[in-house]
Order: structure tokens, then sequence, then C-alpha cells
């Protein structure tokens, strides 16, 4: 290692890459055919992946795709750095690239260095092709599993190239032989190699990394806290049991037990709309947020118990708040945790702790880096505002960019901003959330603390990656004692073992496995639903169908579904509906969240108006499940907002599962619409006005919240207009049928109401 060769090729600048075998040998195997690199963090997966990229460049344009939009920024400064190329001639697209210049920037590049999800947008508006990409370059190849863009942007690069090549690069797949299988089927990848510390070629690239534990003990006065929360816990668990919705031999439920538990209430109050259903949900609420408490209280300490109490009286009083919040703030258990937590002095052994290493790491070594890892944004701003109190320490809380009650999140310029500034030692101490572990060009730190650990080895091993990746560096874990912790631990320790070995004897055959999916399909001989849909529709040649979707619905995956069906997708801005299959079907797709909130805020009706006026048979699909539990609304009030749908406005209203479904719905619509008349046109002559005079007054009146169509109609016949509603005393409004006090009162205050915009 004392003389470094570096890596001469004439698209590469001189001097700029160092000369790894282990590095070319990775490149050598990855050029052969499309693989999946696994490599440690720190030991160059982007060179390996440059030197694929230089070998296809002289074949066709590059595209590299990373997750976020700093990784992006990094890559390009990267490439543009090393690159022999014109700088031009590397581009970079975030969700900030005007779409209006994309298309011929895309054209012009020869390296492409995207965020996914741009290129997804771009390829189903067909504003782009991947016919000329040479090789496709996959960061953090591991995301490539369910509906991330990266499977979409795979299947169309395989579709449209004649001679495609695709790299996946990532530290750390998992140990799941099924998820890493998953990952190498969605991206086409026909094997794996990997690389690990202890392989010989690696080696000597490898810096000593010193893992270290350290258990704490929970003070006895957060046990007491704990035992006050069990309670609350408890009187919950035994109360599903009375209802019959939990065996009586459960005393404690994991995680994802209560996961597994909400989807299947969840599934039974769509089919049976009992009452018992519905406790059992609103008390699992509030058994998820008692046993969050708990893990807080035993790995977290006082101050950060104490702002998720605050948030949770936050959310009981204010007026959208859950009743679950108000329930667990009213009982008496929960009122003395919270009085017995104002007694707590604050003592925090990992707090404690953690300003002692950082202190000492400080001292003994001025220009040392540090990162404290945490797993709420709470105690990283209790940890950043601890470490400020010493001299020499010069914290920075790193987190996010979601915000929430009194918890501002950092925009991706200001992340970018603070990782420059802990690189130029303006900060040498960062206070970071699970936002550092991936991929960040975070300079090489000499100490990183787990202020607890991770169930999940990817994370882990991404913390662990980012010290020891230039000099010799050292971690240590924090476990409180009987605690989450110490299982967090040992389970990711475990799942790390188990993904090197998993990765060693795994072998990929992608080519058998789609013939077996193939055969599979093929051998049972059954007519499917599908098939059946099909025959009836038309006995003549099977064509393609059209689907016009607003461009606002790329952000679920309805339209990439259609696509995999066969269905022509045509992203149009439509001003009715969100998709359209015929000049007589127009469909409104709302996730049951939508729905119930546009329902709450008094859009959902308007809507529903504008789609009956604009097409002769419309539609609308609800999609997903917990129409009656995900909000704390009347199910009566939600069967009515139903029939009022239904009944007054003639809308059908359909049910799907999920994204998938609701596709095929749309498919076989449209199937049938389109299976006299093929080739015809479709018309969108939907617009937001109404199309006659009466049907414009009806939607005057009906904007007014408690206000329905079918009261509309009464008062406008009453009155015989709308400026004589407008003008009626609150006695006359009340004269009319289903006026009652409250929407008399409700439109007098609309109308005669000071406006305050």
């Amino acid at each position: 290692m004392n003389d470094v060769e570096f890596i001469k090729h004439p698209l590469i600048k001189s001097d700029t890459v160092e000369q790894r075998l282990y590095q070319l040998s990775l490149a050598g195997e990855a050029i052969k055919k499309s693989s999946l690199i696994v490599l440690p963090t720190g030991l160059g997966k982007t060179i390996v992946a440059l030197l694929v990229m230089v070998s296809r460049l002289p074949k066709g344009k590059v595209l590299l795709l990373s997750p976020t939009k700093p990784l992006v920024e990094q890559h390009a400064s990267f490439f543009k750095d090393t690159l022999n190329i014109s700088p031009e001639n590397v581009v970079l697209f975030t969700g900030n690239t005007n779409p209006g210049k994309r298309e011929s920037m895309y054209e012009k590049a020869q390296l492409i260095i995207s965020t996914p999800q741009v290129i997804e947008n771009d390829l189903l508006g067909k504003k782009i092709s991947l016919e000329n990409v040479s090789c496709i370059i996959f960061d953090e190849a591991h995301r490539a599993t369910g509906n991330y863009s990266y499977v979409y942007i795979a299947k169309k690069y395989i579709e449209q190239n004649p001679d495609p090549l695709v790299l996946g690069i990532t530290a750390s797949p998992g140990s799941n032989t099924e998820k890493i299988q998953e990952v190498c089927a969605n991206l086409r990848l026909k094997s794996v190699e990997i690389r690990t510390d202890s392989d010989p070629d690696v080696k000597p690239y490898i810096f000593d990394k010193d893992i270290e534990r350290i258990y704490v003990s929970v003070p006895v006065e957060m046990k007491g806290l704990k035992g006050l929360m069990d309670k609350v816990l408890n009187d919950r668990l035994t109360k599903l049991q009375e209802l019959g919705l939990l065996s009586n031999f459960q005393k404690r439920l994991s995680k994802r037990e209560m996961l597994d538990l909400q989807v299947r209430l969840q599934a039974q109050v769509r089919s049976f709309p009992d009452q018992k259903i519905y406790q059992g949900i609103s008390l699992l609420a509030e058994i998820f947020k008692v046993s969050h408490a708990i893990e807080i209280s035993e790995t977290q300490g006082s101050s950060a118990l104490s702002k998720y109490f605050e948030r949770l009286e936050n959310e009981a009083l204010s007026r959208g708040g859950s009743k679950a919040a108000k329930r667990l703030m009213d009982d008496l258990s929960m009122r003395q945790a919270v009085h017995h937590l104002g007694g707590c002095d604050g003592n925090n052994p990992k707090l404690n702790l953690v300003k002692e290493l950082v202190e000492k790491q400080i001292t003994d070594a001025p220009q040392s880096r540090v990162i404290v890892f945490t797993n709420y944004r709470d105690t990283a701003e209790l940890v950043a505002n601890s470490l400020k109190e010493i001299p020499g320490i010069k914290p920075v809380r790193f987190v996010g960019q979601a915000s929430k009650y009194k918890d501002t999140g950092l925009t991706q310029k200001q992340q970018v901003d603070i990782i420059q500034k802990f690189k130029d030692g303006e900060y040498n101490t960062l206070v970071a959330t699970s936002v550092a572990e991936e991929g960040l060009d975070i300079p090489a730190t000499d100490l990183v603390v787990f202020f607890e650990p991770v169930p999940s080895e990817i994370r882990s091993i991404q913390r662990k990656g980012r010290t020891g990746r230039k000099h010799a560096g050292r971690v240590v874990v924090l476990m409180a004692k009987g605690s989450k912790d110490e299982a967090y631990h040992w389970s990711s320790n475990y799942k790390e073992r188990q993904m090197v070995k998993t990765m060693k004897n795994l072998d990929i055959d992608l080519d058998a496995q789609e013939k077996d999916k193939t055969d599979e399909s093929q051998s049972d001989g059954q007519t499917k639903l599908m098939d059946f849909s099909t025959a009836r529709v038309s006995n003549s040649e099977v064509h393609r169908v059209k689907v016009y979707v607003d461009k606002r619905e790329i952000r679920s995956h309805v339209a990439h579904s259609l696509e995999n069906m066969g269905a022509e997708v045509i992203l149009r801005t439509l001003e009715v509906g969100d998709y359209v299959v015929s000049d007589r079907v127009g469909i409104e797709r709302k996730t049951t969240e939508d729905f119930l909130s546009t329902f709450l805020d008094g859009g959902l009706f308007g809507q529903i108006s504008d789609l009956a006026r604009a097409y002769r048979c419309p539609l609308l699909i609800i999609e997903g499940e917990g129409l009656y539990s995900k909000r704390q609304i009347n199910p009566n009030a939600i069967r009515g907002a139903l029939s009022t749908v239904a009944i007054d406005f003639g809308v059908p209203v359909l049910f799907s599962k999920d994204e998938e479904d609701t596709a095929a719905l749309i498919s076989v619509i449209a199937k049938r619409e389109q299976a006299d008349e093929p080739k015809k046109e479709i018309n969108l002559h939907g617009t937001k006005s109404a199309s006659t005079l009466p049907e414009q007054q009806e939607y005057l009146v009906s904007a007014i919240s408690e206000i329905g169509p079918v009261v509309a109609k009464n008062l406008l016949r009453h009155f015989g207009s709308v400026e004589r509603i407008m003008t009626a005393s609150r006695e006359e409004l009340m004269a009319v049928e289903l006026v009652g006090p409250k929407t008399a009162d409700r439109i007098r205050e609309v109308v005669s109401g000071e406006y305050k915009g």
C-alpha cells in the first residue's frame, strides 16, 4: 500500500482513482453479466460502478440511480471530478429539475445521475426511452422490492433495450434469502458478487474497528414509571381478551403481533361491522401508544419520555386528536405516570456515558469526527444540547425532512450544508437519526456511538460502516439491561452473520426462476378470472386498451400495474376524475384515508358531483382497508356518505384491496368499454363546472357544509332562487324539509359572517 498505483483508462482522469485488485475483479465480473455487487461500506462500491460505467459509455449513455437528492448530488460531483468527459455531458435530475427541460437534457447527456422517481415518471409519461442506455446502475440496490421505483425502471429497461446491463451495488442486501432473491429478480440480475472484510484481497485496505458493548442499568425511578404503564397495558390486553379478540394465554404482544392483529381486525370490521371489533381497534391503538412509551422509558430516559407525553397530551386536547390519546391521558395510571415523571431528576445513564465517550475522544484527538446515532429525534435534540455544554465539542443535530409538533425537520439543502460543515470541522460531532445511515458522503469518523441498538442488520451495518474507513475506528453500543435494547442487538448480530453466510452460498439463476414461473402459470390448465373477463369482452383479436390517467396519479402504482396488465397508459391533466376509459366512463379513485379526509373537509361531494355531471357512467373506487377504523368517525356517518354518493349522485361505489386490485378493476372496465370500438379516440370532456343552470344552482348551495344535494334541492324548490336562500332568516330556513337549527345557523354564518381570509 506504500506505492499507490492509479487506474489508467482514457475515460478516467489521470491520478484520480487508486487501483485496487478486488475492485477490478468485481467490475470485471459485472461487465460480463448483470450483477449485484455487495461490498462493505467505505471500500469503494462507487469505484466499481465507475469501472463498469467507462466500459459501457462507448456503447451508449449510462444511467445511475440513487435514492435521495443529497446522494445524487454527491455522485454527480464525484463523476465530474473523475470522468474524462465534458461536465456538460453529466446531468443531474431531481424533483427540482424543470420537467420541461429534462427531455432535451436526457437526449444530449452521456451520464444521467437521478433520483429514481424522476426517471419513473418520465418513462410513464413516455418522455424518455431506455433504448440507448448501455448500462443502469442502481445504488443502494437493496431497495428494489415491492413498489419501489427501481422495480419499474428495471422492467422497462429489459423491455426497451436489446443489450441491457444492470449493476446493483449495496453494502447490506439483507439476511433473508427470499429478500435477496427478490432484489435480484426485480433488477433482472444474473449473479451476485460479494467481498467481506475477511477476504484476502480486501484485508490490506481494512482498518481496525473496535466494537464495544456497554450495559447500563435502568434507573429505579424509570422502573416505577414502567410499572404504572404496565398496569395500563395489562388492562387493555385483558379487555381485548374479554372481547374474544386475543388469546387468554397472550400476556404480551410484540410489535409484529400488534401489526398482524391490526390488519386482522381491519379486515373483520369491513366484512362483519361488529361493535366489538371497533372496540378492539380502539384498544389496540392505545396499546401501540403505551408500548411505545414503555420502550422510550427503558431505552431513552425521562426527558425523551416527557416529550412523548407532551405530544400525547397535545393530541388528546386537539380538536382532531384521536380518541385513543384522549382515553389514555384520562386514565388514572397514565396520569400518575405523567405526575411521577415530573418528579424525576432527568438523570439518564446513557446520556452521561455519551458525554464521557465524546469528551474523551475529542480531548485525546481534537481533530476527531464523531457520530452519535439515535432512533428518536427527541433524543437527538437532547444529546446535541447536552454535548454543547462541554468545551471543545461542536455538536449538530442531523435529522430527516418531516416536521411534526414542536419538531422541525431539515431540508435536503440544510442536510448537505451540515455534512459539508462536518467535513470542514465547523462541527465535530453529528447527532443523527437513521437519515445518516445510508450512502451519504460523511467523512471517516473516529468514533460511532449507538445510543441504542437497531434490530435491522442493514441499518446496523450502515451505522458501523461510518468508522474504520481511512483509519482505525471505534464503535460503542449502549444497551439498557433487560430492555428491548438487548433483544435488538443480538437480533441484528445474528442477521449480520446470516447475511454473509447466505450471500456466500447464494446461487442466483434468474433464467431458471423465470422458466419455473412460466411453467407454473401454464401447468394447471385452469381458466383464470381475468381469462373470463377477456373472453367475455370480445371474441375478436385482443387489442391494447387505452387508459387516460391524471398526472397526479403517478404517485400511486396503479398506472404501473395497468401497464403490466397490457394497457396503454396516457398521462394527461384531468379536470375531473382520475381515470378515463371511454367517452362515458370516468373513474375517481380514493384510498380509504383520502375518502375520509375529503369527507371531513367537505370536498368529497363536490368532486363526486363534478364526476356525475361529466360522465354518463361515473364510478368511485375506494381502495384499501380500514374505512371504518382509520379515523374516529361514527360508522353510520361513513355509511351515510356512501349512500349519498350512490343514491343522490347516482355514482356506483366499488371497493378494491390495493393498488394492483384497483388496476385490475380499471383494466377489466376498459376492456369492456373498448371492445366494440378499440380504435376510437376517447373524449376527455370532464370539467369542474356544472353543465346546466339548475345543476350550477344546486352545486352552489350544496357547497355549504351541512348541506347535501337533497337539502340543496329542497331549499331551491322552496325559495325559488339562490338569492332568496341567501337572504332568508333562520326561521324561514327552518321551515324547509330536512333543514334543522344547525343547518340554518350554518347557512346564516356562511352568508353573513365577516370574511377573514
